[in-house]
């Protein structure tokens, strides 16, 4: 089954695959229907984060150093707890200014300094192309692998390849293609690649699923889950040392804490990570998804790690398989057909989404930072002169897709093949980590200025160099190898791997130590000496007080000049086409109220703005800053008119939280008021139905008394028996309307803090028993059946004996007015709680509907006979009897089922 053509046509297959979802997703972005305006797919895409070095290379670096493969992702699950004030900020100001890349972030950031991004852009591309080199290797390697099978062949054993069947240099040729095919259809740069973020999305499950497969494969088939494998490398001793971290094989503090920061810079600075995180979002509330969706996708990726590391140690004890290759190596020894072509493609679909993202990123880099400043100074090209330069910044970007995956191509024959892919990536994550100091400095330091970024950024790439780049290009055999033995020259103090003598450190946290001090020191050394231009003043207030700014609009008060509509609209055509010039043009005169074409438009500071930013997303906003200054007059601002600006804002921006606090304050004070008078309005109708029901319960007793009495009157001759039965009902409703007047005084007394209670400590049992005893004759004459469960002791309680007897006759009763007479049945019973003494009242009777279990216990609130529909009472009996029990530190509920009965409950707190 394995055999090449099988294995190229799956390839192909997948890559297909890949371009449908991708095609599909930009005609739903066409129709105005984006698939990536979701949450879960924008967190997905940041998981272009686990490549093949995740992929293949964890697994290798944990075979030799156990737990230490893990703070390349801790790192990214510290930082992107962050992101809501790191990540927010780069998002609020790449929206505002239509930033294309990371180049053009710290360019723009710095006065739009071309010299910047430019150096910016080199930086990136020599520290990426090792990166990229690593994606070539595990795809190269593992087509390799698989192709043997059911041999395990490793590569290098294989001999030299003739260039034309070289597995790396097809691959690269390929990804060049399909990452043209992918991230060249669109111009303008700031816009988004809707069906590259969709097909990425699509691979982060692939590659997360391929992992998975094969690690359920080794730990549950292999052997006997976690517990087994573990307990069986335990037992080895050289595995048994990788079990402990922070120790031995598996890294000291120091390496522990700088792959830590290494990976979190890189995960914020990769010009892949930054393309997905920052260009490609569209809504910044999408970082609350992806906050912890990310973290969850790299602890699943990451969870079998150690078990295949571990499984492949014990499975190939001899060393003659490479640990890189245990991801495919086991299911292949394994005859597993079916997983190692998954694995093949998840390792695949690991490089492709990196190589596609990377390239597309760099590719806009190159144009719009490295080439086209130099283009456009030129003057023999005649760029100003020609109508369509669309078709030149294309063919930039495609240029440089294949430029950069050929130097990949060739980094990996040079120096690749030295080194483990772990080692390999490493390397580059410590040359993205120069960015950090000048853009997290950027955007909370009003002080950074030009020079000082120049100078921090070279220094730190000089170190990085020297002490990372040119000891791989030695160990591969292109410099001697005493440059590192002895140092250059002899000198020993300039020894790459310990340099000025530092040595006993491993190779990356040496190289970090060193560049982030000549970095960071030279950032903040020089911008402190240096003064700020008005450019860099007025782009410093712009990116740290963004949160304070009032959009894209915002920069246009620091322009002052005079312009032609024409022109500026010429420019755009230019650069973008000149239907995007129109379409570009009409947007902002419908802002205005206007017609594009219909009505004139006056070229203000706004208009000049809005064609720059425009401008930027296709060429950058350092060369949109060039060509805009080419067709405009712009009168130059000194410091002082630029200070004077920005504190009219800064007092502008303040009066405007000002008002936005008191109409907060209002909405908030209309809120209490409309609350207050619903509140008002349905305590006016509770006081309705209250004085409704008060006044029918007392007109049924009064109108019985006032009959019987008025017949007894007006008929002396009624018999005595007929006499005695009359004076029995006078006396039963006297009773009633007794009793509804001594309701209504208690909630009053109990409602105002008026009541009287006399406390004192209580014995449960007995307070039941005499509850049971007054109401033993209602019992009888109902002939229902009562059952007492009490324990022999019980703690004592301190309550009011008449308050608890009242609650205990309301609920007693209640529960012989709902029982069938003849059949009722009702259990009371008493219980320790836990702190508390438990009374339970259950009846069989008809049940409590479940919408009316919430307001039973509410003053006025009657539930009539779930049979009948007939209310019982007035409806302050469980009113006042919840108050009580709270009086006294208890609580009381109700459980019931419709036609199983009900079951009131409270506690009372041990005395």
């Amino acid at each position: 089954m394995l055999q090449g053509p099988v294995i190229i046509l799956s390839a192909f297959a997948y890559l297909g695959v890949l371009f449908a979802i991708a095609y599909y997703a930009d005609q739903r972005a066409d129709a105005g229907r984006p698939v990536i305006a979701n949450a879960y797919v924008y967190s997905l895409s940041l998981a272009v984060y686990a490549t093949a070095w995740t992929f293949y290379g964890s697994v290798g670096r944990a075979a030799s150093d156990g737990v230490g493969f893990l703070p390349i992702y801790i790192g990214p699950t510290l930082m992107i707890a962050l992101w809501w004030v790191v990540m927010r900020k780069i998002l609020r100001i790449s929206k505002q200014n239509r930033i294309t890349s990371l180049a053009d972030f710290i360019a723009s950031r710095y006065g739009k300094s071309a010299l910047l991004g430019g150096i910016v852009t080199v930086i990136a591309v020599i520290g990426i192309v090792p990166y990229i080199s690593l994606q070539l290797k595990a795809v190269s390697a593992s087509y390799l692998i698989l192709v043997q099978y059911p041999d395990i062949v490793m590569p290098q054993t294989l001999g030299e390849t003739p260039m034309r069947q070289d597995t790396a240099l097809w691959v690269a040729l390929i990804l060049a293609a399909f990452t043209i095919a992918f991230g060249t259809r669109h111009l303008d740069a700031a816009e988004h690649h809707q069906g590259m973020v969709a097909a990425i999305a699509f691979e982060s499950l692939v590659k997360l699923l391929a992992f998975l497969a094969v690690g359920i494969f080794v730990t549950f088939g292999l052997y006997h889950g976690f517990g087994d494998l573990f307990t069986r490398a335990a037992a080895d001793p050289r595995l048994r040392a990788m079990m402990t971290p922070l120790e031995g094989v598996a890294g000291g503090y120091a390496s522990w804490v700088w792959l830590t920061i290494l990976s979190m810079m890189a995960i914020m600075f990769l010009p892949r990570q930054f393309q997905v995180t920052v260009i490609e979002n569209l809504d910044e509330k999408h970082l609350n998804k992806a906050i912890w969706l990310f973290p969850l996708y790299m602890l699943a990726i990451n969870v079998f790690v150690l078990p295949i590391a571990f499984g492949g140690r014990l499975h190939f004890p001899e060393g003659g398989v490479d640990a890189d290759t245990f991801v495919l190596t086991l299911p292949m020894v394994e005859k597993q057909e079916a997983l190692a072509l998954l694995v093949f493609i998840g390792g695949l679909s690991a490089a492709t989404g990196m190589v596609i993202v990377e390239t597309i990123a760099l590719s806009t880099m190159v144009c719009n930072d490295l080439v086209m400043p130099v283009l456009l100074r030129m003057r023999s090209l005649a760029l100003n002169e020609r109508p369509d330069l669309t078709g030149l910044l294309l063919g930039i970007r495609r240029g440089a897709i294949v430029l950069i995956l050929l130097l990949g191509y060739l980094y990996f024959k040079l120096a690749g093949e030295a080194y483990a892919l772990v080692s390999i990536g490493l390397i580059s994550f410590a040359a993205v980590a120069q960015f950090a100091p000048v853009v997290l400095g950027g955007i909370f330091w009003k002080g950074g200025t030009r020079r000082g970024a120049l100078c921090g950024l070279v220094a730190g790439f000089v170190v990085w160099f020297y002490t990372l780049l040119l000891p791989a290009l030695a160990r591969s055999g292109w410099l001697p190898i005493g440059f590192l033995e002895q140092g250059p020259f002899g000198i020993a103090l300039l020894k790459p791997l310990a340099l000025f003598g530092l040595a006993g450190l491993d190779q990356i946290t040496h190289a970090m130590l060193w560049s982030m001090l000549a970095n960071i020191g030279a950032y903040v050394g020089v911008s402190l000496a240096a003064t700020p231009s008005v450019d860099e003043h007025r782009q410093a207030s712009l990116f740290v007080d963004v949160f304070r700014q009032g959009g894209e609009a915002s920069g246009a008060r620091f322009w002052r000049g005079t312009a032609s509509v024409p022109e500026l609209h010429s420019l755009l055509a230019r650069f973008l086409g000149a239907a995007a010039a129109d379409e570009a043009f009409t947007e902002y005169a419908l802002g205005k109220g206007l017609r594009w074409k219909g009505d004139p438009l006056e070229a203000d500071a706004e208009l000049v703005h809005y064609v720059e930013v425009k401008l930027a997303g296709a060429i950058g906003a350092a060369s949109a800053r060039v060509m805009v200054a080419a067709v405009v007059k712009e009168e130059a601002l000194s410091i002082e008119e630029v200070r004077t600006i920005l504190d009219e804002a800064s007092q502008v921006v303040v009066y405007s939280h000002r008002l936005e606090q008191k109409s907060r304050e209002l909405e908030a004070a209309t809120a209490e008021l409309r609350a207050a008078n619903e509140r008002l309005t349905e305590l006016d109708r509770l006081k309705d139905d209250f004085v409704s029901t008060v006044t029918h319960e007392l007109r049924t007793p009064l109108t019985s008394i006032r009959a019987f009495t008025q017949i007894l009157l007006e008929h002396p001759e009624v018999d005595a028996e007929q006499r005695s039965k009359f004076l029995g009902i006078i006396t039963k409703e006297t009773e009633r309307l007794t009793r509804l007047i001594n309701q209504v005084l208690d909630l009053s007394k109990i409602e105002s803090g008026k009541a009287e209670w006399r406390e004192s400590v209580l014995d449960l049992r007995e307070l039941i028993g005499d509850a049971v005893t007054g109401m033993s004759q209602v019992f009888e004459e109902r002939n229902i059946k009562v059952d007492v469960e009490v324990p022999a002791k019980v703690a004592p309680v301190r309550a009011d004996v008449d308050r608890i007897i009242q609650v205990m006759l309301n609920l007693l009763s209640n529960a012989a007015k709902f029982c069938e007479p003849g059949r009722g049945r009702v259990r009371v019973a008493l219980r320790d709680d836990g702190g508390a003494l438990r009374v339970e009242v259950r009846d069989n009777g008809p049940g409590i509907d479940p919408s009316d279990q919430g307001v039973i216990f509410d003053k006025f609130r009657q539930v009539g006979d779930t049979l009948t529909g007939k209310p019982h009472g007035s409806g302050l009996g469980l009113h006042i009897s919840r108050q009580i029990v709270e009086h006294f530190g208890g609580r009381m509920w109700v459980e019931s089922r419709v036609g199983e009965g009900a079951c009131f409950a409270f506690t009372l707190p041990h005395g």
